[in-house]
């Protein structure tokens, strides 16, 4: 992602025969870097709930209105991922702004309080 003039990348190793083979079908593919992992993509301004967290390839959270990402993890205050708050990643939308498609969005209650990053998503792939 970059953010600014300053660029950060994260690896996803995964096997798979291409990006699209990860995505177009909309199932969920877990991913199991962890939320501080994910929050290096946006450096020391990003924040996340602690409660739930889903990450990986198609994670929705609840309904179409709740947070979602085609790359990414999304986060709740709460234990339950039925409406998650938060997200960090590429292709995203949902609560609270549906325009901020690759970044951090998050409220009521990050653990670096409210964020609205939006960011540039640079997706290589080897």
């Amino acid at each position: 992602m970059k953010i600014h003039q300053q660029f950060n990348f994260v690896v996803i190793n995964t096997h798979a025969d291409s990006l699209y083979s990860l995505i177009a079908d909309e199932q969920y593919r877990n991913t199991s870097l962890g939320l501080n992992a994910w929050k290096t993509l946006i450096g020391s301004q990003a924040s996340l709930q602690t409660g739930c967290n889903k990450e990986g390839f198609n994670a929705v959270c609840g309904g179409r209105d709740h947070s979602k990402a085609r790359i990414g993890v999304l986060a709740n205050n709460e234990a339950l991922c039925s409406n998650c708050d938060s997200r960090i990643g590429f292709g995203t939308g949902g609560k609270h702004d549906d325009f901020n498609t690759c970044g951090n969005e998050v409220t009521l209650g990050g653990d670096n309080g409210d964020q609205h990053i939006k960011a540039v998503g640079f997706i290589l792939v080897n």
